[in-house]
């Protein structure tokens, strides 16, 4: 069974200090309650980023389970954002299932910058652990 929620915060952001971008849902539009979390340096990956495997990006999902690269799919059509991970990262993300599927209840405006943001982010590092379909 596929790990669903609604969104009510979505958001797409530099953090300088951290040199990262983020992207990312939230349950709540305090940005509490189930997320995920989607993120990728500043930078191109260096040479221990990459004997390390954190040559891509992140994704964090709710519980702080952690993958790098792993997304197979992504779709975001009809306000609806279906994630679908590698099954070997399952353990790592602490999920039950590969498929995720996040309802945006939120601002058009909002889902425009949130698309743009996860576009950014899915385009990093390693091409190998890029989406294999992505309509975003």
């Amino acid at each position: 069974m596929a790990f669903t929620f609604t969104a009510r915060a979505v958001g797409a952001e530099t953090y300088e200090d951290d040199e990262c971008f983020i992207a990312g849902v939230a349950e709540h539009e305090d940005g509490s309650g189930r997320q995920l979390t989607f993120m990728c340096s500043l930078y191109e990956p260096e040479d221990q980023d990459i004997a390390t495997g954190m040559d891509s990006y992140c994704l964090v999902t709710p519980g702080q389970g952690t993958a790098y690269g792993g997304v197979r799919e992504a779709v975001l059509k009809d306000r609806v954002l279906r994630i679908v991970v590698d099954p070997s990262n399952l353990e790592a993300l602490g999920l039950n299932d590969s498929e995720i599927e996040v309802i945006l209840d939120v601002e058009e405006t909002q889902i425009r910058q949130f698309r743009e943001g996860l576009r950014r982010v899915l385009a990093y590092g390693r091409p190998s652990e890029r989406p294999a379909i992505l309509d975003l």
